[in-house]
């Protein structure tokens, strides 16, 4: 009965109960990477009108500072450790998110939203595990980074980079002269996307390639910023940006999306001028303090979220499903996810607080933190970090150096840097943010002290019967 009740609700739906939902989605931009967020050097206006028009977040994170798995916790509302998907795929992979999972997309299938997927994919190549097999109707992007090609600076062992269309590639040997129009054309194609679908709902995906390494930008960019390659290239994004937010004021659709714009993680400091800033952050990508893990982030629904508004909550991309799905009256999956319903802070309302009484943060299977709203605990763990040297030069990287973390705690309230290490003055917080982890570990696991996790479920992988991509 709950169910025909909760179906007959779903089908009464109006358009205008139905929201069109897009996220913007950068790869490997740092905290300090916006004018909302105290960029240097360049002008972000697309970028600043939305954060006056709508919500910044200042403490906003990924589940790992990792491409494919961020990817897989944004689009499923999990925990990367709880779908088995733990550091970046590549050409040379079988496997991938897998097809029982359920994305954002499949969740506003539930009302019949139109679905696109432009961008870097990174969640498996191969044509079972491609965004139209995972609720996108449309799908035109890069299947994974694109460094992974013969142009590697460090490396010239990947083969051709391919561009793919649905579920077939269309360019099998991208070039750099092909990159530098990617930023333009997936945005012409959104641009594109929201006009045929004006009159009903619909779910954008727009994943950029940049501002991942090699850099890339259209001419009309190419020495705009006065700041470097780097600046041109975060300007053109911003460009990006603003061809969405006109097109929707332009059909008079502003007051039915929402927009949501964010980061995969952190910079990749190892190629310095070439890299982003985490400022004032610790880190970058391919490390769980804050600069890996925390992303600028900003939402824009006119009439819903309040305008030229802060949230300093703690929130996540795993929560962006969850929300989505309470907005849309969409029903959440069967499975465990691990997200939460944001709307709350979202929308302003007074007091709200972040959902999340612990959040963990895995890298490469490994629980390397636990935090609450206040507090983050790291557990003894390798990273990798400049030590102090500079970044590299125009696309070539410097090497990283390992260091090893003791048990620390860090009050991300008045220390977001994660400066001093509190642990030894609040044993009473180590001991219940410890217990958590344990909790943690029994249920996704932790390849450090031999954990299985009895909650977490299997990546796709290829049968003899699957098609490659070709």
């Amino acid at each position: 009965m709950k169910l025909l009740l909760f179906a007959l609700l779903c089908c009464h739906l109006t358009a205008a109960e139905k929201p069109n939902v897009i996220i913007i989605f950068i790869d490997d931009m740092g905290y300090a990477d916006i004018g909302p967020f105290g960029a240097k050097g360049y002008e972000t206006p697309h970028l600043d009108r939305m954060a006056k028009e709508g919500m910044k977040f200042s403490d906003f994170s990924v589940s790992s500072a990792v491409c494919s798995a961020s990817r897989a916790a944004l689009l499923t509302g999990c925990y990367n450790a709880r779908v088995s998907i733990a550091g970046a795929f590549g050409p040379s992979d079988s496997v991938g998110l897998h097809p029982n999972e359920i994305t954002i997309a499949e969740i506003c299938k539930q009302h019949d939203y139109a679905t696109a997927c432009f961008g870097k994919w990174h969640l498996g190549h191969h044509p079972k595990f491609l965004p139209t097999n995972q609720g996108f109707d449309e799908y035109y992007g890069l299947p994974y980074s694109n460094d992974m090609w013969p142009y590697h600076p460090k490396t010239k062992a990947f083969p051709a980079l391919p561009l793919v269309e649905g579920t077939k590639i269309i360019n099998p040997t991208v070039t750099p002269e092909d990159q530098v129009v990617l930023t333009t054309e997936y945005t012409k194609r959104s641009v594109d996307f929201i006009k045929r679908h004006r009159d009903n709902p619909f779910f954008l995906y727009l994943a950029h390639t940049m501002v991942h390494v090699p850099l890339f930008v259209s001419e009309k960019f190419k020495g705009k910023s006065g700041s470097g390659l780097y600046g041109d290239v975060v300007m053109e994004v911003d460009w990006s940006v603003g061809q969405i937010l006109d097109t929707l004021r332009t059909l008079d659709l502003d007051q039915n999306t929402l927009v949501i714009f964010t980061s995969d993680n952190g910079p990749w400091r190892s190629y310095g001028n070439h890299a982003g800033s985490a400022t004032p952050l610790r880190e970058g990508k391919g490390t769980m303090w804050e600069g890996g893990c925390r992303v600028p982030t900003l939402m824009r629904w006119p009439g819903k979220i309040p305008a030229n508004s802060v949230c300093d909550e703690f929130a996540s991309t795993i929560d962006i499903l969850p929300s989505i799905a309470a907005i849309n009256g969409a029903k959440l999956p069967d499975h465990k996810i691990d997200g939460k319903d944001i709307r709350p802070l979202m929308f302003g309302e007074k007091d709200a607080k972040s959902p999340h009484e612990f959040f963990y943060h895995y890298y490469a299977n490994e629980l390397q933190c636990v935090r609450d709203r206040q507090w983050k605990l790291i557990f003894p763990h390798t990273y990798r970090t400049l030590a102090g040297k500079p970044g590299g030069t125009d696309g070539i990287p410097t090497t990283y150096s390992n260091a090893k973390s003791a048990l620390e705690l860090y009050d991300l309230k008045n220390d977001a840097s994660e400066s001093t290490n509190l642990a030894s003055q609040h044993p009473e917080i180590v001991e219940r943010l410890t217990q958590a982890a344990q909790n943690a570990r029994n249920d996704l696991g932790d390849k450090l002290t031999n954990n299985k996790g009895n909650g977490v479920r299997p990546a796709g992988s290829l049968s003899a019967d699957d098609q490659k991509l070709k």
